[in-house]
């Protein structure tokens, strides 16, 4: 019997709730040309052990979740946490935005009109002005040479700021800032005089005007930041050579600010600004505002470290650094000098996502999208998958368009820049073992977590689309992208549990596509991961729900959660598994008996015991093994099953974690978990329903202790322990004096020297 009923109706009634909302039509989601029929039949059920292997190889950082093996505490690789535990974000991230919120200065973008800027503002910049390397010389010396100098890099990494020191320390004064509307062939035609000389000064050969007065007039300096360019309508040399005339004839200088996408022809050689560390501009800021001592005990703050570790922008040093003086002259508190960096991020995120499309197109505003969805996952895969989503934003925008995916002049650089994120070499898991991959990733880790939950509540518009992109990495045939689809989703249930219920988590859940229910499986155990209320309760009314395909999920989930509420978690199960029997009978019978769920919650317990609350799970299981029938298969067969794993999912030679949990008794006083293993394997092998699969694992352990000295001296000390009756001794003497040996071969030696050590008959 299958056990497949018909599927539930939506939270409204009359079928799966939808992506939209009245009204609406989703984008198109659904795979073409034979995908559907394809992923259809690579859709087979996977074990809860390998499930949550992958979970735990490809969470993203922020959600990092419990360690490849371990049995009641004990560990063998991975973090010492267990799948619920280790939680790294907050509500003050993951909850609503930020409720103290300020006007951060030098947040906004220079303005466009032209005017001229005071010297106490040149002034001021000059005493915290701080480079990167002796390169800047290079640049002033480029500049007195050539007049114009076009000066390249990101924006926001104090290449305006450098721009006004480069005109500054060539003594090009007054400055005047250029409106940026300026284009490439109107470029000579702004530096005009302003006005007659009416001095005598002399020139001293470096811009540098000495004379009667304070300020001949003579020595200008023009500043226009972010020059606009387009295809067929580059910034040339003829337009540089033309402006440096004009600029002779004046004795001035100017300075062109330009990003890394600014449109310049081959022949134009822009200079590269590099950014100085963060930690020495907040520091020269610091002791431009206060005294030594004070600016060394601001630069030790633990919020001021913490800041500096999360990688932000250079306006933000600045305006950080003016907060701190304010802290210092005790205007603001503490708590304002804590929440600053998440408010910075907070603004980025929304900047990036207000800005129109002539700053951030849609097409990156999708990569960011899926970077937060990926961070710290294979750049080739974030961007592969951005652009399906990107397809998704323009449907959503205008259903007659085609979508439109430019195959080329994308460069991973620019990308990263954009996104406030680097690249890397890294390895990651796959089934056929780690391979090295080019990684992306935030500077700032907590920038997928407020980049999601932004979208989804500032920008309700863009759900239909990114619902439907979530369906489509459900169905995908990589665990990586299937996990990080069930971790977005997790963000977005921390953030309105309701909605993304409704519109994602319920429609999985109730799917009869296996792979579809497992990511609702991960997405309720992330969501809880990260502090999301009510999926405990969610579970608990999902496992005894008519719908066999929500008791599925339920079930997955508790084996994943359980471990931080054992005790609630194995009650669950138990009364999932009586249910199971009052509603199909008895299990010798499995033409009407529902084997598959009976093997899940087989599975949820042996995830259960091999977590880091194993010795607890197993203190329940003995505690409730003699209750009924049904009690009694739930816990036997989650033993076994747990019996069969082994360090590193190494079947040759890997310890069983079972068994190495066993040798570890005597060193962690847990001879109380050793007693109860003990007993477990005899119930397990004296139950005619088990007996064959107990002896098959045992039989698997002396193949392994064949190759392991380690095993062979733990399976020697358990042996013994299983034989308090003749049939005992029989079953296991007769087992190690007929097993085969590998590929056929007589029973391994150690065979012999195991069955030397169990006790007389």
């Amino acid at each position: 019997m299958s056990g497949q009923e018909p599927p539930a109706a939506g939270p409204g009634g009359g079928g799966p709730a939808g992506p939209s909302g009245p009204g609406e039509t989703a984008p198109d989601e659904t795979p073409k040309d034979g995908a559907a029929e394809e992923s259809e039949e690579r859709d087979q059920p996977q074990d809860a052990w390998a499930a949550r292997r992958d979970l735990v190889d490809h969470s993203p950082r922020t959600m990092r979740v419990g360690s490849r093996s371990g049995f009641g505490g004990g560990y063998t690789e991975g973090d010492q946490h267990g799948v619920s535990g280790g939680r790294v974000t907050g509500d003050v991230v993951m909850g609503s935005k930020t409720v103290h919120h300020w006007s951060i200065p030098g947040l906004s973008t220079a303005a466009s009109a032209s005017g001229e800027i005071p010297r106490a503002t040149l002034e001021r910049l000059a005493a915290s002005f701080v480079t990167a390397d002796g390169t800047f010389d290079d640049l002033v010396d480029r500049l007195r040479r050539d007049r114009v100098l076009v000066l390249s890099g990101a924006r926001f990494t104090g290449r305006r700021t450098a721009a006004l020191m480069l005109l500054h320390r060539v003594g090009a004064t007054p400055v005047l800032a250029l409106d940026r509307d300026t284009t490439p062939g109107s470029l000579a035609d702004r530096f005009t005089a302003r006005g007659d000389d009416g001095g005598d000064g002399t020139d001293t050969g470096a811009g540098t005007r000495t004379g009667t007065g304070p300020d001949t007039g003579r020595a200008r300096g023009y500043v226009l930041c972010d020059l606009s360019t387009r295809r067929g309508n580059a910034l040339r040399e003829t337009h540089l050579l033309g402006a440096a005339d004009r600029l002779t004839e004046q004795d001035a200088y100017a300075v062109i600010t330009v990003g890394p996408t600014a449109v310049l022809e081959d022949d134009v050689s822009a200079a590269d600004w590099r950014p100085p560390a963060s930690e020495d501009v907040l520091a020269a800021h610091l002791r431009a505002r206060t005294t030594g001592e004070t600016a060394e005990h601001l630069l030790g703050l633990p919020d001021v470290k913490e800041f500096l570790d999360h990688g932000h922008q250079l306006r933000e040093v600045a305006a950080f650094a003016q907060l701190l003086g304010r802290y210092a002259a005790g205007e603001v508190t503490e708590q304002a000098v804590a929440e600053f960096s998440l408010v910075s991020l907070e603004n980025q995120v929304q900047e990036w996502f207000e800005e129109d499309e002539t700053v951030v197109h849609l097409r990156d505003k999708a990569f960011l999208i899926a970077l937060a969805a990926f961070d710290d996952g294979p750049y080739a895969l974030t961007a592969e998958l951005s652009d399906l989503l990107y397809g998704f934003l323009q449907q959503t925008e205008n259903r007659s368009r085609v979508p439109e995916i430019p195959v080329f002049g994308t460069h991973i650089g620019k990308r990263l820049q954009l996104a406030r994120a680097g690249r890397h070499e890294a390895e990651e898991h796959t089934e056929w073992g780690p391979v090295t991959q080019t990684k992306a990733a935030f500077h700032d880790e907590r920038a997928s977590l407020v980049l999601l939950r932004e979208v989804w509540t500032g920008h309700p518009s863009a759900r239909p689309a990114l619902v439907a992109w979530l369906r489509r990495l459900a169905d995908d045939g990589r665990p990586l992208v299937r996990t990080r689809a069930a971790s977005t989703v997790a963000v977005l249930a921390r953030t309105d549990l309701p909605s993304a219920m409704a519109l994602v988590i319920e429609p999985w859940a109730t799917s009869d596509r296996f792979r579809h229910r497992l990511v609702a499986v991960n997405s309720l155990t992330l969501a809880h991961h990260i502090g999301t209320p009510n999926i405990p309760r969610i579970l608990d009314d999902w496992s005894t729900a008519e719908d066999r395909r929500l008791r599925w999920v339920a079930v997955r989930a508790y084996a994943l959660i359980g471990p931080e509420r054992p005790a609630q978690a194995l009650a669950a199960l138990r009364d999932a598994t009586r249910a199971l029997y009052r509603r199909f009978g008895d299990p010798a019978d499995p033409d009407h008996f529902d084997v598959e769920m009976a093997r899940e919650l087989a599975e949820a317990v042996e995830l259960l015991l091999l977590s880091p609350a194993g010795d607890e799970v197993l203190a329940g299981l003995l505690a409730r093994l003699d209750d009924e029938r049904a009690v009694r298969g739930l816990s036997l067969g989650g033993f076994v099953n747990a019996c069969r794993r082994t360090e590193g999912d190494d079947r040759r030679s890997g310890t069983p974690l079972v068994l190495s949990r066993y040798a570890r008794a005597p060193d962690d006083d847990g001879r109380a978990a050793a007693q109860g293993i003990s007993r477990l394997w005899r119930e397990a092998l004296g139950d005619p329903q088990y007996t064959g699969h107990a002896l098959a694992v045992l039989r698997d352990w002396v193949l392994i202790a064949s190759r392991s000295t380690a095993t062979e001296w733990a399976l020697a000390a358990l042996l013994p322990t299983l034989v308090t009756t003749p049939t005992e001794h029989q079953r296991l003497s007769h087992l190690l004096r007929t097993m085969p040996g590998e590929d056929g071969n007589p029973p391994p030696e150690v065979a012999g020297r195991l069955l030397s050590t169990l006790p007389p008959r």
